[in-house]
């Protein structure tokens, strides 16, 4: 999986966790409301939110697990392969070095 993918479902994760938090002062700030139906909605939604709390916490174990084993799996392959490890690194830094002399 790319840099930018794992970023993204970061972006999402964060937005997604402001969403539930406004729907819970939402809830907070309606929780005068009278009236059986808004009783029913407002129990119904904190349910939901609940569940989407717990997704969420799922979601960032996951995202969590995948970097952990991409950062092993970086480091058992310079733990293998030191020299072309060097070699590459050198290889990238000379690009990086080349794209910043030209400003």
């Amino acid at each position: 999986m790319t840099e930018m993918t794992e970023v993204n479902k970061d972006k999402l994760i964060a937005d997604f966790k402001v969403v539930v938090a406004d729907a819970e002062e939402l809830l907070k700030a309606t929780a005068s409301q009278a009236g059986d139906k808004a009783s029913d909605l407002r129990a119904k939604i904190q349910n939901r939110l609940a569940d989407a709390k717990l997704r969420i916490a799922d979601a960032e174990a996951a995202l969590i697990d995948k970097a952990k084993r991409a950062g092993r799996a970086a480091d058992d392959y310079v733990h293998d392969n030191p020299w072309r490890s060097v070699g590459i690194a050198a290889g990238v830094g000379l690009i990086i070095g080349l794209l910043i002399g030209r400003r």
